[in-house]
């Protein structure tokens, strides 16, 4: 497991599927209350309890795909994740990301969001994805629009007022 296979590079990032040696970067990132703020998660107690969470973590095996690690190609450095991850109270794909505060504001969610649509379009043959955000986090919204997605409704869900964006297959610039 600690060498996992890249799924797809994008200009500055390698994505692959989880191992244990995320586990302090999956600790870190959940323990900062600037990234935690609008996802309801609660923090992992222990570097230990991240690296459960690694190994207990199926979406793989289960559909296919699943949130993967994001890293710089320069230096392997772990900088946060994004992927795709099945929703089954809602029968749809949605799209997420999380990034160690010290890179914010650098393009990263972005970019690495835009490769993570293009590899489910693309290599995965999905119809749609959906990225949804709390409607009080501006950062993550902007990042939805600048992937291309669109603004589909406004819903409650379990992290509160929340905003759906949308994209298709048929919309996606390939």
């Amino acid at each position: 497991m600690a060498n996992a296979q890249v799924l797809f590079e994008t200009n500055r990032l390698k994505l692959r599927e989880f191992n244990g040696n995320d586990a302090e970067g999956l600790f870190q990132l959940n323990l900062a209350p600037e990234v935690q703020r609008f996802t309801g998660d609660m923090p992992f107690n222990s570097v230990d309890e991240a690296r459960s969470f690694i190994n207990d973590y199926s979406h793989y095996q289960d559909y296919g795909y699943g949130r993967w690690a994001v890293l710089l190609k320069e230096t392997n450095e772990f900088v946060g994740w994004c992927g795709l991850k099945y929703i089954p109270e809602f029968n749809d794909v949605d799209l997420g990301y999380r990034i160690l505060r010290k890179f914010w504001g650098q393009g990263i969610a972005t970019e690495a969001s835009v490769g993570s649509l293009k590899h489910g379009f693309q290599q995965l043959k999905m119809d749609k994805i959906v990225g949804r955000a709390h409607a009080e986090n501006l950062a993550s919204i902007k990042v939805m629009a600048k992937t291309g997605m669109w603004f589909e409704k406004a819903m409650e869900y379990d992290i509160g007022p929340t905003l759906q964006y949308a994209m298709s297959k048929q919309k996606f610039p390939s």
